[in-house]
């Protein structure tokens, strides 16, 4: 694989908004808890971390508030073993953090999302604010659609700091996770293709795929298409199948160099918080394909890593290596299993 470079400073860097999560204690409603857990949450950051906790070098850019949420922001990042070098302090008048209230389901109540992110002091930032120096110093550089989504300043920065890594050789990794909330599939689509040039490793759903960008054709078909218009090196595509706001079940596959890469999927996963189980399967791959520049065995990782990010509270996901070759282990066997390690 050797689209990706190694020995740099960082394996991975990414960039993204980082909000406030407020969460009702034991599947209460918004409407009616007095008392939220608080907690940081971003795609971007759920994906680095993720990946440095399984042991890749990992740094985030960000802009956040000079303040004591915004210091509590920096406190997160740094326990998911991510350098904070590249996170920016806005000190402006105006300064604020994003937030997101999550409600967690129980059948047939779904889970769902209420967003107050709107003129965050993450939108505010600007390229000049970036120090130029990370461009030499990592071998990934991911992001996600949110962050062209946000607003048109933010787009603006977004977008040049993909051609300005894809210039330097960084190979870019782009999960096109799309949000109906933040922007209409029209113009997401056309904001989207015009950077997937500039693409190597692209994350995208089956729904996204045939929706948004009105693709047909067999699954296979679809992926491999991202290559054939686009130039993108490999497509990975999550399949969850919901059977309750509980119960799930998730794999994936992933199509690079000519051959598609699947494992049997993990069922009947006991969900205990959804969120950021598709950013632990990004990070997962993304580490299997910088440790071990090996598909089939990025593909191991990530589906674990989403799977058991699942069975665990908040965005963020604090899966060690060794817990992961547990679960694949354990995944792959055959027969009667302990029930309990010790």
């Amino acid at each position: 694989m050797d689209f990706i470079k190694k020995g740099k400073e960082f394996d991975l860097v990414g960039f993204g908004e980082v909000m406030l999560r407020l969460s009702p204690q034991n599947k209460e409603k918004i409407s009616q808890s007095e008392v939220f857990e608080k907690n940081a949450g971003g795609s971007e950051l759920n994906v680095v971390s993720g990946a440095a906790v399984l042991g890749v070098r990992s740094a985030i850019i960000t802009k956040l508030p000079e303040s004591k949420i915004g210091h509590f922001i920096r406190n997160k990042i740094r326990y998911g073993n991510v350098s904070d070098d590249y996170v920016v302090y806005d000190t402006s008048e105006e300064k604020r953090l994003g937030i997101y209230y999550y409600e967690s389901g129980a059948y047939p109540r779904k889970s769902s999302v209420i967003y107050d992110r709107a003129a965050s002091s993450m939108t505010t930032l600007s390229l000049k604010e970036i120090e130029p120096d990370i461009y030499d110093k990592t071998g990934v550089f991911h992001i996600s659609s949110i962050s062209l989504a946000l607003n048109k300043k933010l787009r603006e920065t977004a977008v040049s700091l993909i051609k300005n890594f894809h210039a330097k050789g960084v190979a870019i990794s782009f999960d096109v996770n799309y949000r109906a909330s933040l922007w209409s599939e029209e113009e997401a689509r056309k904001t989207i293709e015009s950077v997937l040039p500039y693409v190597d490793i692209l994350f995208v759903s089956e729904e996204t795929s045939r929706r948004m960008f009105q693709k047909t054709g067999t699954l296979e078909e679809i992926m491999k298409s991202y290559c054939d218009e686009f130039g993108c090196k490999l497509v990975a595509t999550t399949q969850r199948v919901v059977k309750s706001p509980t119960r799930h079940n998730f794999s994936s596959k992933v199509y690079y160099d000519g051959q598609f890469y699947e494992e049997k999927p993990y069922e009947n996963i006991e969900v205990v918080d959804r969120i950021g189980s598709g950013d632990a399967y990004v990070a997962g791959m993304l580490y299997g394909l910088i440790q071990h520049s090996d598909v089939r065995r990025a593909v191991q990782i990530g589906n674990a890593m989403a799977a058991v990010k699942n069975t665990v509270n908040g965005d963020m996901c604090a899966s060690s290596i060794g817990e992961i070759e547990g679960i694949i282990k354990a995944h792959t066997a055959e027969g009667v299993q302990s029930e309990m390690d010790r």
